[in-house]
């Protein structure tokens, strides 16, 4: 029977082809702890300081951002990675001859690819990527789709923020003068990042239901990329014509990850906000714990705050140990593409994380202040997206046309070594462009634009 093996899956290689570096003495840092160096320090993430978690324009500082959410899943990530690497180590021996750094490797892989992991997320949160398709979806963005292929327009009118991280990561723009493809990660460290191992289109006759077929993972124009990135891993296909595979073993602990910070923390934030009331928020973090009863504590809280702080860290603490384990019991199934299910579902406490999920839609993410400024974000991306592509396929080259392509930056344009480039191209530049824009720079070029509001003087 097929299956995925550890030694291919922990590739080193960089993508596209560069070969290992020597070994080396003096080697400070290995290759997966530079893939994290490198998402840092990347202009992409940087900007996720400055992107919607939860609560849109957050005036309080305590409100996680893009970026404090990012750093925080990584560093669950990679807790998650060691355990569960230690708990495959101590029942094969043959692992550890193999690969003696097998738990540490895992976990910076994960660690890296958590990082990253939602670099291709637009401002806005969530409702960015629906602004973002309901534009493609519109009736004014018909003349742009007319000479394009089924797949690519599904893209679009299905835009995935997992898809354009996957595009950062793989992508060299002309303006680049670096001699990489994007940041020039680790193939194995491409392949966890990568949750949804498929495109926008493949046949229904493909799909089994799995977690990994939910959203996708890269645009028509990163197939091929993709595809290179699976064969160098030997991601067992379901159907490699297409580029639908079987997800890499440790993006399973990425979602995992995600899905505990995004779900327990968010609910802290919801809590500290006041939207939440903590006399039935701190109840049920605490039911999930499951402390034996007549536990007494060693630390007396001032306030309810500093109680829910220590309860989250613990529960936190406890679950990572839990997931590890699960993945441990089930990292057979997943090397031969038999396991395609969230981790998170098989935890004990799964109905109270669903009650939690329930609460923070109801209290947080449906809050006024949270629909209002999603609503906006509506007209904000879909109203710079029609502005710039009206100019973009401007026939006439009009004066507004000309001074708004002025006001994109050179690599988002069709020009230069990138002039000549099909439609989808041209529309993809463009959607790279507003994706990875800040929710304050969004909305100040669109009022900018649309005249509402003058930039104020140098």
């Amino acid at each position: 029977m097929d299956s995925m093996l550890w030694p291919r899956l922990l590739s080193q290689r960089r993508f596209p082809d560069q070969q290992l570096p020597p070994p080396s003495a003096t080697l400070v840092r290995g290759a997966f702890v530079a893939d994290y160096d490198r998402v840092v320090f990347s202009s992409a993430f940087r900007r996720l300081q400055r992107k919607t978690q939860v609560m849109p324009l957050p005036e309080t500082d305590f409100v996680h951002t893009r970026l404090t959410h990012s750093l925080e899943t990584a560093v669950v990530g990679r807790s998650l990675g060691r355990l569960a690497a230690r708990q495959l180590l101590e029942t094969d021996a043959d692992l550890a001859q193999l690969l003696p750094n097998f738990d540490q490797d895992c976990g910076d892989i994960v660690a890296a690819a958590c990082l990253a992991h939602d670099i291709g997320n637009p401002p806005f949160g969530h409702s960015g990527e629906d602004a973002i398709s309901s534009y493609f979806a519109s009736a004014a963005a018909e003349p742009y789709l007319e000479n394009l292929t089924a797949a690519e327009v599904a893209d679009l009118q299905h835009f995935e923020g997992n898809a354009a991280g996957f595009r950062i990561l793989t992508h060299t723009y002309a303006a680049h003068s670096t001699g990489t493809a994007g940041l020039g990660l680790t193939y194995a460290t491409l392949g966890a990042f990568t949750k949804y191992p498929k495109p926008s289109l493949v046949a229904e006759s493909l799909k089994k239901g799995g977690a990994s077929e939910k959203k996708y993972g890269h645009f028509q124009t990163e197939s091929a990329r993709f595809q290179h990135v699976a064969t160098e891993l030997g991601l067992l296909p379901k159907d490699a014509d297409s580029g639908f595979y079987h997800r890499h073993p440790l993006a399973f602990l990425v979602e995992a990850a995600d899905d505990l910070c995004y779900r327990i923390i968010d609910f802290e934030d919801g809590l500290k906000l006041g939207l939440i009331a903590p006399e039935v928020g701190l109840p049920l973090l605490k039911k999930m714990l499951n402390d034996p009863a007549g536990r007494v504590g060693s630390v007396q809280w001032h306030d309810w705050r500093e109680e829910l702080g220590y309860i989250r860290a613990r529960l936190i603490g406890k679950l990572v140990a839990e997931i590890a384990t699960l993945f441990a019991k089930h990292a057979p199934a997943i090397l031969r593409g038999e396991y395609d299910q969230p981790l998170i579902k098989e935890l004990v406490c799964w109905a109270d994380l669903q009650e939690v999920q329930r609460l923070s839609i109801e209290k947080l993410y449906r809050s006024r202040p949270v629909l209002e400024i999603e609503a906006a974000g509506f007209e904000v991306l879909g109203g710079l997206l029609d502005a710039f592509l009206c100019a973009v396929f401007d026939a006439s080259h009009g004066h507004r046309s000309r001074k708004l392509l002025l006001l994109l930056p050179e690599q988002f344009r069709a020009e230069g070594k990138q002039a000549g480039v099909a439609a989808y191209e041209k529309i993809l530049l463009l959607t790279d462009f507003v994706a990875g824009m800040t929710d304050q720079n969004a909305l100040s070029l669109y009022k900018t634009i649309k005249g509402i509001e003058l930039p104020k003087g140098f």
